[in-house]
């Protein structure tokens, strides 16, 4: 009984017991709030009179047939094993006259790049041309040109300064992005505090060199492995080819191959483009019962 005019002041969250469900002995719940159950509740109104129901929302009506040519257009080039016949870039004669083969003195060799080299020959190493550049070049390029068909970002990394302007323009004329400056650590891996929460982080970075200016592994190497990005590189003898996911082995030291590579990309880049909507068109000519490539037609030669 009360004494006094004053109410007995009421335990803090006994308000709160008709909404706690059932607690399981030994186990500790977290107190749930009153406006979030009734909010939950399926069909409570709210006070701006919408319904809250737990109904599922109905799936956006998408026109016919768009979904069937859009994954027929994804799904085609990776039936064949050089859709984008890429193995007629090059050839292991214009790689020996690129200099691609001459790598580093024996003493500076990485250990993990032994698989890759041929022999030594005056105490310089000699990487393997054709067991292992050609094959890990073909592998690269191929993925290049699915990402640029896929109409990925796909982002050039280089430190040197004798060819930065080469990555530059190559990035331009490609319609894609470069960094040749100090690559601050943490640009990938903190990317929403640094840039911002809407941005978009690159679908392949191409390494031309993946060592910087004092002979260290660059930090996107690490910060892209971190962020399970996918990686092409050219590594050198004196190179870690472990953190690249398409390791190319070869002279990153040589103009011939600065060039080369910087075409190659610009070739598998600039088409694919106009091949996905040549393709986009074909479908939709065909009608929804068009299966495959139909009678006579054939995988494109993207390239030549």
């Amino acid at each position: 009984s009360q004494t006094c005019g004053h109410a007995a002041p009421r335990a803090r969250g006994a308000g709160r017991a008709l909404h706690q469900p059932a607690l399981s002995p030994g186990v500790w719940h977290r107190p749930l709030r009153p406006h979030l159950l009734q909010s939950a509740t399926p069909g409570r109104a709210r006070p701006g009179g919408r319904t809250l129901t737990s109904a599922a929302t109905p799936a956006v009506s998408e026109p016919e047939g768009s979904t069937d040519v859009s994954d027929k257009i994804l799904s085609e080039p990776l039936k064949h094993s050089d859709f984008f016949n890429v193995k007629e870039l090059f050839s292991v004669r214009s790689l020996f006259d690129a200099r691609v083969h001459l790598g580093h003195k024996a003493g500076c060799r990485h250990r993990f790049m032994e698989p890759y080299i041929f022999g030594s020959r005056l105490g310089q190493d000699i990487i393997d041309l054709e067991q292992t550049t050609a094959a890990h070049l073909q592998l690269a390029l191929n993925f290049m040109a699915h990402v640029a068909y896929r109409g990925g970002i796909i982002l050039f990394v280089g430190r040197s300064r004798q060819f930065s302007h080469l990555i530059e323009t190559t990035a331009r004329n490609c319609g894609e992005y470069a960094h040749t400056r100090y690559f601050k650590g943490g640009l990938l891996t903190n990317a929403p505090l640094l840039l911002g929460p809407t941005v978009r982080l690159p679908d392949l970075i191409i390494f031309l060199h993946t060592l910087n200016n004092v002979f260290e592994p660059h930090v996107a190497v690490r910060d892209a492995a971190k962020m399970h990005i996918p990686t092409v590189g050219v590594v050198d003898t004196n190179c870690n080819p472990c953190l690249i996911t398409y390791p190319v082995p070869a002279n990153d030291d040589s103009p011939p191959v600065r060039s080369g590579s910087s075409a190659g990309s610009f070739r598998l880049r600039q088409p694919g483009q106009a091949e996905r909507r040549r393709w986009r068109a074909l479908y939709r000519l065909q009608g929804p019962e068009g299966r495959g490539l139909g009678p006579g037609l054939h995988p494109p030669m993207l390239l030549t």
